[in-house]
């Protein structure tokens, strides 16, 4: 451990100490991220409840769900089936099926552009999310917000969107409303590593921690934004490192580790759920695809993407499962199979579905 990374450690414990926050248990370690040669990245082992053999297997079921589910949309916008472009979440399921295990009902969920992952892992309707990616009436936003403009208030999700860095105000605004109700709501925030760089992500991490709100914030680095390398468009060792300005824990882990990301995605949100406040969340992942669908993504170095691939977060799980006794792989093939079943259902709905009238194209634009 180098000696900034020991004074940072020290210097948020003692932080939080002042402000009577929960306490913080945390131990920084240097590791190579898995399939990145070369790389030299501060992690952290966080100390928090190891997940369950159900647990693991309903996380699973989430990531298996999410992957189907994306890349089921992918085929049918190659196929011409689906309008407009779509940023496609193969390859980062651990971090949404990781990190929202741990939520309620009532608690809140603030998304990106890359948000299907997400919206799935609240328990928003596939048939509802199908048809708004196809732009059919039977939409969630009946099929006029697409892709990147999913909500569902009744699960606490509170949208998608096509703005870099937009969720982070909305989830500090949400902190306040958790805050006010005084149930122990949480809210939890993602962003990508290229949002870091936004001028929403410094003002809402500082007011949160200012207000001591109980709001996660997640950022998911796939170590793109878009086409340009976080190495060229951030110069601190880990997004996470950011947390020390503003007086909140800060914690980078692998993730497509799925185990990983629901550990520290625990204890940062039973510290947000009583009373500790803020907290910032890194989680390293990679993308299957690119940017978008019609992206080939020829900025990425095709060597490092075939070995990032290696560490696909569902066949980690599942040959952690297998290699543990803890599944059979006939019980592995039953979940997949339930799933394509019920994509396919999803995928039959949003065909069927009728499109949008064209006298409705301002309905629900102004207040009436």
């Amino acid at each position: 451990m180098t000696a900034r990374v020991a004074a940072r450690i020290t210097q948020v414990v003692a932080q939080a100490a002042a402000q009577e926050r929960a306490p913080v248990t945390f131990r920084h370690v240097y590791l190579t991220i898995q399939g990145l040669p070369g790389s030299r990245c501060v992690f952290t082992e966080v100390i928090g409840v190891p997940v369950s053999k159900t647990g693991l297997l309903d996380m699973y079921r989430t990531m298996v769900r999410i992957r189907i589910f994306e890349e089921d949309v992918y085929s049918e916008w190659k196929a011409g089936g689906v309008p407009g472009q779509v940023h496609l979440y193969s390859g980062e399921e651990a971090v949404a099926a990781g990190v929202i295990a741990h939520l309620n009902v009532d608690d809140y969920v603030v998304s990106t552009h890359r948000g299907h992952g997400h919206v799935l892992a609240k328990g928003a309707d596939t048939k509802k999310m199908m048809a708004e990616v196809f732009g059919r009436v039977d939409g969630y936003c009946q099929g006029k917000g697409g892709t990147m403009h999913m909500a569902d208030s009744e699960r606490g999700i509170l949208g998608t969107n096509g703005i870099v860095g937009a969720s982070l105000p909305i989830a500090t605004g949400v902190g306040v409303k958790c805050q006010l109700a005084g149930r122990g709501q949480v809210c939890v925030c993602f962003f990508g590593d290229g949002a870091s760089n936004r001028g929403t992500f410094h003002e809402s991490l500082d007011l949160a921690s200012v207000w001591n709100l109980p709001v996660i914030y997640v950022c998911e680095n796939n170590s793109y934004a878009m086409s340009t390398h976080v190495n060229e468009h951030t110069c601190c060792e880990q997004i996470a490192d950011r947390a020390v300005g503003y007086g909140m824990p800060g914690v980078a882990v692998d993730g497509n580790d799925i185990q990983a990301v629901y550990e520290a995605a625990g204890v940062a949100i039973e510290r947000a759920r009583n009373g500790g406040g803020p907290y910032l969340l890194e989680c390293m992942t990679w993308r299957h695809h690119g940017h978008f669908t019609a992206d080939p993504a020829y900025y990425r170095d095709p060597e490092e993407h075939a070995e990032r691939l290696k560490t696909d977060p569902i066949a980690r799980c599942q040959n952690f499962l297998l290699a543990e006794g803890l599944a059979t792989a006939a019980e592995l093939d039953r979940i997949q199979t339930e799933v394509v079943a019920e994509m396919d259902e999803a995928l039959d709905f949003a065909r069927n579905s009728p499109w949008p009238d064209e006298d409705q194209v301002a309905t629900g634009v102004y207040s009436e």
